[in-house]
């Protein structure tokens, strides 16, 4: 805090003080409110000459003599609000004085226009409702002679902003725009699979073995089993235990966790929709993915056709189809889909990517496709039929026993979604978990753990079914524009902030 804030810090104290003084409670419990700035400016005409009671944060507050001018943003908006001492009172003007940038108020009064054609409310009271003791890093605005503009003490700095989402959200009430967004995408996308009667449920997040992913989890205690229990890092094995169990179509918002790096694309903790429809298979799955993703965009921007980062996307259907080995060899020059292990390292090599020794078959193709094919890809497109070792949760192609029935939607180079035709017999998925276990021994910490309880559900039979996961967080940042998956979370995990005295440590 700058020697500047700290004593307008203080001086707030003491505001606060003298408020209490005057037995005038800074905090009170509540405030009947009739109407909101948005709606008292879009119904003007009906309201002039009202009796409205608003409320909201004071953003300026301009004074001269016995009147003044507060602008007023709550939720909908700004309003302009006109106090005068021969209408409020003089105890009333003198709680006004006391206004502070940031202190959230009532106000009473009439609808009116000001002469400069502004519309206003003209006080009969103004009542404190939350002193605020911390000042606002208020933007301030020059415009020159030749009308241009510069801006000074700008809430700007990114880290600042996501750890102090609550101010970003004062001084830069745009940005609530793209949350709103998002929950208009997460719920019109709730309708378009509750419209076609999928229950949507809730299974655990505290997990004794974590599953339906590659990824490491994050690990806790449960004092009163004496257990180790682990944060999700995916919902599938338990929606599919619910496909055994008779119900047609499943599907969950789930909040996963995955402990690895953070990106502009990664967050240790992460939404994802995830849905299971018995009887389907990945063809099926594919027709749903564009069709819902396009009538989402459709619903809630208007236009299957967006903008992400100067780049126009299209959504309308049909989204082109691309096996990964096809994308593969268009990109590279090299046919991977009859390579082994060995093949694959020297392949991967000759690409300039060095394969770990405790890659798989599985991982390598992966990472080669990381690297040449997925950034490439700007249109909506399904990468399909990956290898077997890829996936041990898909069923095998009906054509080819060495890659699966599994598409992953691409768009703005990025994976946004994963869907397969499940893998519904128990011998080959136990034969499957223990390629994974064996992966497991040779150093790869995200290979996955074999479920027994998970088999044993596989055993009682589970009939044909579709599954699809949805990054919600990198849908929102396409149909927001938004650069970061920071910028689509109201809190994104961030590093400790430092102390002062860690910053000025010679350690």
């Amino acid at each position: 805090m700058s020697d500047e804030s700290r004593n307008e810090f203080v001086q707030r104290w003491h505001k606060l003080q003298e408020l209490r003084k005057r037995n005038i409670e800074p905090y009170p419990h509540s405030y009947d409110r009739t109407h909101q700035s948005g709606e008292i400016i879009d119904a003007f005409e009906d309201l002039e000459g009202t009796e409205v009671k608003v409320a909201g944060r004071v953003m300026a507050n301009r004074s001269k003599g016995k009147v003044g001018f507060v602008d007023l943003m709550d939720m909908s908006g700004r309003i302009q609000i006109f106090v005068r001492i021969d209408t409020v009172g003089e105890e009333n003007f003198d709680l006004y004085k006391l206004l502070d940038i940031g202190d959230i108020i009532g106000v009473s009064g009439k609808v009116f226009r000001t002469r400069t054609g502004e519309i206003s409310v003209a006080a009969d009271e103004v009542t404190m409702l939350s002193k605020s003791v911390r000042p606002l890093p208020v933007v301030k605005e020059k415009v020159d002679e030749e009308g241009n503009k510069t801006t000074f003490d700008a809430f700007s700095d990114k880290e600042q902003r996501y750890r102090q989402r609550y101010v970003d959200l004062i001084v830069n009430p745009e940005i609530k725009d793209v949350f709103i967004r998002r929950s208009k995408i997460i719920n019109t996308m709730r309708n378009f699979l509750s419209d076609r009667d999928y229950v949507e449920v809730e299974t655990p997040i505290l997990q004794p073995i974590y599953g339906g992913a590659s990824a490491r989890p994050f690990v806790t205690h449960h004092n009163a089993l004496n257990m180790r229990l682990y944060l999700r890092i995916a919902n599938e094995l338990y929606l599919k235990r619910l496909i055994v169990g008779g119900f047609d179509g499943v599907y969950e918002f789930a909040k996963d966790f995955r402990n690895e790096g953070m990106s502009r694309f990664h967050n240790p903790e992460f939404t994802q929709m995830e849905l299971y429809v018995a009887y389907k298979d990945y063809d099926w799955m594919m027709e749903l993915c564009e069709t819902m993703i396009a009538e989402i965009a459709q619903k809630v921007l208007g236009s299957m056709k967006v903008t992400y980062q100067g780049t126009e996307i299209d959504f309308t259907p049909p989204w082109k189809r691309l096996p990964i080995f096809e994308g593969i060899k268009e990109a590279t020059g090299v046919d991977m889909s009859e390579m082994n292990e060995e093949e694959l390292r020297e392949a991967a090599k000759g690409l300039k990517i060095e394969a770990d020794e405790t890659w798989g078959s599985g991982k390598i193709i992966d990472e080669v496709f990381g690297e040449f094919v997925e950034p490439k890809l700007v249109q909506p497109t399904f990468i399909m039929n990956h290898p077997l070792e890829m996936s041990p949760l898909a069923k095998k192609h009906r054509d080819n026993p060495r890659i699966v029935e599994r598409f992953e939607a691409v768009v703005a180079g990025k994976e946004i979604s994963n869907a397969f035709s499940e893998l519904n017999d128990p011998l080959d998925q136990r034969k499957r978990f223990e390629q994974q276990m064996g992966l497991r021994a040779k150093g790869d910490e995200e290979a996955q753990l074999l479920d027994e309880d998970y088999l044993r559900a596989m055993e009682y039979g589970m009939p044909p079914t579709a599954g699809i996961g949805i990054g919600i967080d990198r849908l929102t940042m396409i149909l927001t524009d938004q650069p970061s998956i920071r910028d689509v979370l109201f809190f994104p995990h961030m590093r400790p902030e430092m102390s002062a005295e860690t910053e000025d440590s010679d350690d």
